[in-house]
């Protein structure tokens, strides 16, 4: 399916004021071929890249392709539009309607030949996601996030492009950093909330003395606590053995929780913010598992979408594997609070159920130095005016409560306690 748009002389004038505008902020040249594509320069001359976004019909790919195609760059996208995300739509809202949309699984073989045609550059962004149905929906997810990279790698070994940009994910830490009472660095944490009844949500040292979460860094091991982190892990790897030992760049971005306008509020699996506003919209308190004061990282879509762009372009990036999330830190309870006073809610008091969810983690916070330094990624939105651009956005939206629905599910199956 190939929807393009007409590009207008108007258009073309707006791109180049917005490229000359942002240009410096993603560390590019700013400059605009006469087609109007974003141009960068190769053995002297000026060329635009075309590149494939797979699974770029979803949240965060819509806004990925919106910022290349701002930048000049033609983008394809492979999707194949799964009914728990996109409900049904033949067309994402919200899809730049310049993008050539190819509707297709990333684990079909012929469906990838014709999207890799005259590619030069793959952002790879195809996944479930979901770190509760991932435990009892295991072959689902094993299969489209690893099997699904496989095959998009067996295609690339034949038709090799410049670089791929994979997302990976905070979810592969595990447990975060933390430090313990004497100073000293602690990787290898591990928690056991119950004994009976819960003595302690949060992690101790081998003497029972609390732990602080600290920022956590690329070169912490891996502590992978759930099948969805297991697969984001193996698409990782992938991305980074392959590419190279073919010739091509591999670079992996590692997300903390994304939000903003455009989340699948009807999906009760992914996004703990999404989650929140279906709850709020649909006259329901935001449901919290543990006691809510789990810590996390939340990063708004655009500061994602500007990531992809230095990631994809940046020559330091090659082989890299990068943090990208705000650098800020809250509990989960005060961002469901702030949430609900966005959305004019007050009333609606979160309900802390006590219980714990198999595969979930306490805390895990990000140290964004390494993409800051190397990439000149910073994050720019602010939190409390993101949160008032998603409570906007979602008040015009009509979102389906499954919330209910995917407790009864993780509970059924002993996945809750």
């Amino acid at each position: 399916m190939l929807r393009l748009a007409d590009r207008t002389q108007s258009a073309f004038k707006r791109r180049e004021e917005w490229i000359a505008g942002h240009a410096v902020s993603f560390g590019l040249p700013a400059r605009i071929g006469r087609n109007g594509w974003r141009i960068r320069r190769s053995g002297g001359n000026w060329v635009a890249d075309t590149i494939l976004v797979t699974g770029g019909a979803g949240f965060i790919g819509r806004h990925v392709s919106h910022a290349l195609l701002r930048l000049g760059h033609r983008v394809r996208v492979l999707d194949n539009l799964i009914e728990q995300v996109h409900g049904g739509r033949d067309w994402p809202e919200g899809l730049d309607p310049e993008v050539e949309l190819l509707v297709g699984d990333v684990r079909d073989e012929a469906a990838l030949i014709r999207a890799l045609r005259g590619v030069d550059k793959v952002v790879h962004l195809a996944a479930e996601v979901g770190v509760g149905q991932s435990m009892y929906a295991v072959d689902r997810y094993v299969s489209a996030n690893d099997r699904g990279t496989a095959t998009l790698f067996q295609q690339l070994i034949n038709r090799p492009v410049q670089r791929v940009v994979v997302a990976s994910s905070m979810s592969i830490y595990g447990e975060g950093l933390y430090r313990d009472a004497d100073g000293r660095l602690a990787e290898d944490v591990v928690r056991q909330p119950r004994s009976g009844m819960v003595t302690s949500w949060d992690p101790v040292d081998v003497e029972g003395r609390p732990l602080q979460p600290v920022p956590t860094p690329e070169w912490k091991r891996p502590a992978l606590a759930s099948v969805y982190a297991i697969t984001k892990y193996v698409q990782e790897r992938l991305t980074l053995t392959l590419a190279p030992a073919y010739g091509m760049e591999g670079v992996a971005l590692r997300l903390w929780n994304v939000y903003g306008p455009g989340q699948a509020l009807s999906n009760p699996y992914t996004g703990v913010l999404a989650i929140f506003a279906s709850r709020l919209q649909n006259g329901q308190s935001p449901v919290i598992f543990e006691d809510g004061l789990q810590r996390r990282d939340f990063v708004h879509v655009e500061d994602v979408a500007q990531a992809f762009v230095l990631a994809l372009a940046h020559p330091r990036a090659a082989g890299g594997v990068f943090n990208i999330a705000s650098g800020q830190d809250r509990s989960v309870q005060e961002v469901a609070e702030l949430l609900a006073t966005a959305m004019g809610r007050l009333e609606l008091v979160p309900e802390i159920t006590g219980k714990a969810r198999a595969g979930d983690i306490r805390h895990c916070i990000a140290d964004i130095g390494l993409a800051r330094n190397v990439l000149g990624y910073t994050a720019r939105r602010d939190f409390m005016q993101g949160l008032a651009e998603l409570a906007e956005w979602v008040a015009r939206q009509q979102a389906e409560d499954r919330v209910q629905q995917a407790r009864k599910e993780l509970e059924a199956r002993g996945l809750v306690a």
